[in-house]
């Protein structure tokens, strides 16, 4: 399915073969002068520097002399690229093997990984937002963190809720850490300012939290509150059924 402005319908068959590595080289026209892989990475570098709207596969044919009908040989659609650039951006599986100490300590790494992840690729955000079909990379991950939590002793039924709880903060995190889209902090901290010095008797709870200290402290490891109060959590529930985990 092609993104606004980009021609062409797209083959979501072909471009699940790419996503998996099982897709030949195209079968008519000269013989490939480029690679999916070298177009890929070229996306993925554009998204970094400008954001994903900034990718078009009219933008990658123009940065490699191709035409944009010419491109459609190697990745069928944006919708495609996307998928391809989302796997590529995220890489290897993490090996939480040699962390030390317990599965808390294997899944906060993991965390802290993905999290790394989301900063350094900021576009991964909205990229990776709904329902959509996932690489092997991104499967890789997920598998990591299941693995943990099946080693802890959860159950199915509970490894995939406390994925979703711990994955869900390091997004959140990750869209306050990154989000080009968002107010800069010292803009939106001067316009709250303003509203609260007029409707402050509005807000009282929110005026005694400024006032205390609570929106001017600054941490190096902004998941860590709140990646502690999950993992307490997750812990006491194994504690209290007396998991070996």
């Amino acid at each position: 399915m092609a993104a606004k402005g980009d021609k062409g319908t797209g083959d979501p068959a072909r471009g699940m073969d790419l996503l998996w590595g099982t897709a030949g080289r195209p079968s008519r026209g000269p013989k490939p002068s480029m690679s999916v892989d070298r177009i890929t990475g070229t996306a993925v570098e554009i998204a970094d520097a400008e954001g994903l709207a900034a990718v078009s596969m009219q933008r990658l044919a123009a940065a490699f002399g191709f035409t944009t009908m010419s491109l459609y040989r190697y990745v069928p659609g944006k919708a495609e690229l996307v998928a391809l650039m989302i796997d590529t951006a995220i890489g290897d599986r993490p090996d939480l093997g040699g962390v030390q100490g317990g599965w808390r300590d294997r899944l906060a790494e993991w965390a802290r990984q993905c999290l790394r992840l989301y900063v350094r690729h900021p576009w991964l955000l909205a990229a990776t937002g709904g329902n959509r079909v996932m690489g092997p990379n991104e499967l890789g991950w997920l598998d990591a963190a299941l693995a943990v939590l099946a080693d802890a002793g959860f159950t199915p039924v509970e490894q995939h809720d406390a994925f979703l709880l711990v994955n869900g903060h390091v997004r959140s995190v990750a869209q306050y850490t990154t989000g080009a889209d968002r107010l800069r902090v010292d803009e939106w901290s001067a316009d709250l300012g303003e509203r609260l010095r007029r409707h402050g008797d509005r807000f009282p709870a929110l005026v005694a939290a400024i006032q205390g200290g609570g929106y001017s402290q600054t941490t190096d490891d902004p998941l860590k509150f709140g990646l502690r109060c999950l993992l307490d959590g997750l812990d006491r529930l194994l504690t209290g059924r007396g998991s070996p985990g």
